[in-house]
């Protein structure tokens, strides 16, 4: 079996914590079954667990580490306890700070970088990591400052580094092995710029492909993500058990938990599984993950709340059930729990500056990236007071100590002088990731064996993700959502067209981005190269969209259909972090390759698509994720009653064979939501983290009331008006609007004309729901509005609204939708579903709008009577 089991029971819902006689019998997991290549199986079939099973780390206790570490905490103070707990990042914290706090962990996030310099050298990376850790060794303390970042796909936040696939490609190459060798190319990137911990690996097993995080997770069948994570930790931390050795990295098994389980794919939503589910599904990647010995466990923003069993844990940051109980007693994790960006002031009754909850639940290191002084501070006045035991602080600072001493850090050199420092990014991790890229391929139509192509060939290339290492990478590369990148930002990596130029002559490779002005008929195969554009958490929902590319990525269809039957064949290679529905785009190509996000490497992706030694015995990727047959087909999973996908789990033709894909259904509905006329059931988002289409964010002023649509990067201004992105509840999830008072201006939300039928929310007692947090009241007269086609409109006050809140706090504004509809607002045809307008001096940041179906029944609601 994949993971040693003593003992197995059947599967159970949610039930009352067991008794000591039950817990007596607890199972238990540790190392796996090895194959012949010396890596954990994937299994036929798991054990199912009643329980939470023990996980034998592969790592074990060490006395003389113990006793050290009880030395040292007996010699800190409180200050200095708490100042371990805490890790800001980069931008927010200067090495003189490190040292005079005495804190514990810094980190960089997505898009960070050493001076904020995008193309920073290793150089600069490790003269920084060099500076944190002297502060840390001059501090009193003398106890090294570690450092994380998120090297998950590759060391992929530093310019020119080898990035490898993401996570849903390697899912389809079924190959542990191959994750393992990763892992271990990964921990020597991360050590050449300094750095000890990785935040990776990500173990969601992904249920609902609407999520935009889908790609971060390797499969939807936990059976991978067991083994993987097994694997994929080995391979960052090394096979030491005594502790983390010098070409290693701390592993970090990411995101306790069930953070790809949430209802309708949203992104630090809800996952209502029951205790079953959450064991044997959603456990699953901690169990390999843990017993691999995996050093630090990263909380989830999810909540875990399914109120017909009793299940209501909430935001896990807050979940000492979880947390504690779970994690630390029932699995037996004796390393280190690490929020995520600022997750703790997600729990009810915090902010990113106070959580005694969540330290009381038991995270031991808390992510505040820029609010940790406060945090600081706040933390060591709740033990003062008792609210928060000293002697849970001192298991955190135990813990902390505890990955210290097993990653060798108290002995080791300053970062510049470590294994690895300053190499430059190994041919060895080259080599593997193109080899992944290869592997992680899928083929899902060949008809009459088009593929592979003559290495004599002459191509015609087309498509937007061609000659694009942007949209081959994805998110979570060199930037946070992997935007605002260039070919010239990769100068060590090969898009797709230039991996097909290498294998068939610049001569015989004619590119047109759009296919204009060329004659398909003149070559030997069209490879056309489609797909997503990049995104990371949050923005990469899909909501209530439809999951057909035509509709998302319009522009690809046109490509297609100008090449499609113009006299060459049609080869689709597809670059994307989910399925989506592609039957259009299917009839339009005689193959079909998902490729997924192949990283730097886009070669491997042509060695594949051209007959040579590369192609061995033609593709051998399977889908890790099924393929859905109809535009509004999701959540669409194996184990499901009525399963009916296009490409079954696991699919994937092999030794080129040709498939019976036939003529596919192209219809499909405009949305997946319910018609307006009904009654709503689901939040209509109009701005999460990002414009939610159909709508469009924009400024107007007297300088423009025709509207200056907000830039991808969050800003926009006017004289008067100037909107820039912000932190609310997460990280970039808001739009800091400032009105400077000289002439009146307005931000709002738009739709294209006709607008959308609404009626269904104010049938559902539905009210416009935001968060805000005010920097400067309003000092004139300010509204709220929404339009139905200008002047079409209903308006509320709003200048008291926003004067009565308090400057500098979040808090979320519940408006009933019967307060626009009786002013005017005609629900049929809604195209301006939010809008602020002030005629002088204010300041605001507004984050997750959205009409919220029942919310106008909340206690909290405005009453229409109140915004007059």
């Amino acid at each position: 079996m994949l993971l040693g089991v003593s003992m197995a029971g059947g599967i159970a819902s949610a039930a009352p914590e067991p008794d000591a006689t039950a817990a007596a019998k607890q199972p238990v997991v540790g190392k796996p079954d090895l194959g012949w290549d010396g890596c954990a199986r994937i299994q036929d079939k798991l054990p199912a667990f009643a329980d939470w099973p023990k996980v034998k780390s592969n790592i074990g206790r060490n006395a003389a580490d113990e006793r050290r570490i009880a030395k040292i905490l007996s010699e800190l103070t409180l200050e200095e306890k708490v100042g371990q707990m805490i890790q800001p990042e980069i931008a927010a914290i200067t090495p003189a700070e490190v040292k005079q706090y005495g804190i514990g962990t810094v980190l960089n996030g997505g898009g960070s970088w050493p001076g904020k310099n995008k193309k920073a050298t290793p150089q600069d990376w490790l003269t920084l990591a060099d500076a944190y850790w002297q502060a840390s060794k001059e501090s009193r303390t003398k106890i090294p400052v570690i450092w994380g970042i998120d090297a998950v796909h590759g060391n992929n936040n530093v310019f020119g580094t080898t990035v490898f696939p993401h996570n849903i490609g390697l899912g389809a190459t079924q190959d542990p092995c191959l994750i393992r060798d990763i892992g271990a190319a990964t921990a020597e990137q991360v050590r050449a710029t300094g750095q000890d911990w990785a935040f990776a690996p990500t173990l969601a097993v992904v249920k609902d492909d609407r999520w935009g995080r889908t790609y971060e997770g390797f499969s939807e069948d936990p059976r991978i993500t067991r083994a993987y994570g097994y694997e994929a930790t080995r391979g960052l931390q090394g096979d030491n058990p005594r502790g983390i050795g010098s070409d290693g990295v701390i592993a970090t098994a990411k995101h306790f938990m069930g953070d790809g389980g949430t209802t309708k794919g949203k992104d630090q939503g809800v996952n209502a599984s029951s205790k079953a589910d959450m064991i044997n599904t959603h456990g699953q990647g901690y169990y390999g993950s843990l017993a691999a010995g995996a050093q630090s466990v990263m909380i989830s923003f999810n909540s875990w709340t399914n109120e017909e069993q009793g299940i209501k844990e909430g935001k896990l940051h807050g979940s000492k059930l979880m947390v504690d109980e779970v994690l630390k007693n029932k699995m037996g994790f004796d390393g280190l729990v690490v929020s995520d960006w600022n997750g703790h002031g997600q729990v009810d009754g915090c902010t990113n500056a106070s959580c005694a909850r969540a330290v009381n639940a038991g995270i031991d290191v808390f992510m505040v990236p820029h609010e940790w002084k406060a945090f600081l501070t706040n933390t060591i006045a709740q033990v003062n007071s008792g609210e928060i035991p000293i002697a849970r602080i001192d298991d955190a600072v135990t813990r902390i100590l505890r990955v210290k001493l097993r990653s060798g850090l108290f002995e080791a050199k300053k970062p510049s002088e470590r294994e690895h420092a300053g190499k430059a990014d190994a041919q060895r991790a080259k080599d593997i990731a193109r080899e992944a890229a290869r592997k992680s391929q899928v083929l899902l139509k060949n008809d009459k064996r088009v593929l592979p192509l003559s290495p004599r060939s002459k191509v015609l290339v087309v498509g937007k993700s061609a000659d694009s290492m942007q949209n081959q990478t994805g998110g979570w590369t060199l930037t946070w959502q992997g935007t605002g990148n260039t070919n010239a930002d990769f100068p060590n990596g090969t898009t797709i067209l230039g991996g097909l130029k290498g294998a068939l002559g610049e001569a015989n490779v004619t590119f047109s981005e759009k296919a204009d002005n060329v004659d398909p008929s003149k070559f030997d195969a069209v490879i056309a190269v489609i797909g997503e554009t990049p995104y990371a958490e949050g923005t990469g929902d899909i909501g209530k969209r439809s999951l057909e590319a035509a509709k998302l990525f319009p522009e690809d269809l046109a490509v297609l259909d100008k090449v499609a039957g113009k006299g060459a064949p049609v080869v689709t290679v597809y670059v994307a972090g989910r399925p989506l529905h592609v039957n259009k785009e299917l009839n339009r190509s005689d193959a079909f390759v998902a490729a997924w996000l192949p990283g730097t490497e886009g070669a491997g992706v042509a060695d594949m698509l051209v007959r040579g030694w590369h192609t061995g015995f033609g593709y051998q990727g399977k889908l890790s994720y099924s393929w859905p047959k109809a535009a509004c087909q999701t959540p669409l999973n194996a184990e499901q009653k009525d399963y009916d996908p296009l490409f079954r789990y696991g699919y994937g033709l092999r030794n080129w064979e040709t498939g019976n894909v036939g003529k596919l259904d192209e219809t499909s509905p405009e949305s997946c939501s319910p018609p307006g006329g009904g009654t709503a059931e689901e939040d209509l988002e109009v701005f999460v983290r990002k414009d939610i289409k159909p709508f469009k964010g924009f400024i107007g002023s007297p300088e423009n009331w025709g509207g200056t649509e907000i830039g991808p990067d969050g800003t926009a201004a006017h004289a008067s008006i100037s909107v820039e992105p912000t932190d609310v509840s997460v990280q970039g999830d808001g739009l800091k609007t400032t009105w400077n008072g000289t002439a009146p201006g307005q931000l709002y939300m738009q739709a294209p004309a006709p607008g959308e039928d609404l009626r269904g929310y104010q049938n559902a007692n539905g009210a416009l729901v935001f968060d805000v947090i005010v920097g400067q009241a309003p000092a004139n007269r300010t509204v709220i509005s929404t339009h139905c086609g200008y002047p079409c409109q209903g308006e509320v006050a709003g200048t008291k609204l926003f004067t009565d809140l308090p400057i500098g706090v979040k808090q979320t504004v519940k408006i009933p939708v019967s307060c626009f509809a009786e002013k005017g607002l005609d629900l049929e045809a809604v195209n301006t579903p939010f809008l602020v307008y002030t005629d002088g001096a204010f300041q605001a940041s507004f984050a997750n709008v959205r009409w919220v179906p029942k919310a106008a029944a909340d206690p909290d609601a405005k009453k229409c009577s109140d915004l007059t």
